[in-house]
């Protein structure tokens, strides 16, 4: 087992979650249970899956809930484009979120290559 809060893709992702759930705040509010919720969701799910995976025993299991988390940032990166073309985030803000998110699932993909040569 390993200690989620030392991994540096951990705490990019809680970043992200951090900086979604604060460019969330300002959506209309007929989308409080469509996309402001989809997207609160999604991008807590990153740093939920690598915690998770983190409690687990064992490498093949830590690399399969970090695939999971990619997944979900990728979802993210989705939703910040559909959020952006509606016009509910400034350009400035998509573009810095959506750069984050993209650091994020490089992380991730790296550290799934890791895992998955070693075993």
């Amino acid at each position: 087992m390993r200690d989620f809060r030392e991994l540096k893709v951990w705490e990019k992702a809680h970043l992200l979650t951090l900086q979604v759930y604060g460019s969330t705040k300002n959506f209309p509010s007929d989308e409080r249970f469509g996309l402001t919720l989809q997207l609160r969701r999604a991008a807590a799910s990153v740093p939920m899956n690598i915690a998770e995976g983190c409690g687990r025993e064992s490498e093949r299991e830590l690399a399969r809930f970090m695939s999971i988390a990619a997944g979900s940032a990728s979802e993210v990166e989705y939703q910040l484009l559909l959020a952006g073309n509606l016009k509910y985030i400034q350009d400035e803000t998509y573009r810095e979120l959506n750069q984050q998110v993209n650091e994020v699932k490089r992380m991730l993909n790296s550290f799934i290559r890791k895992l998955t040569a070693n075993g």
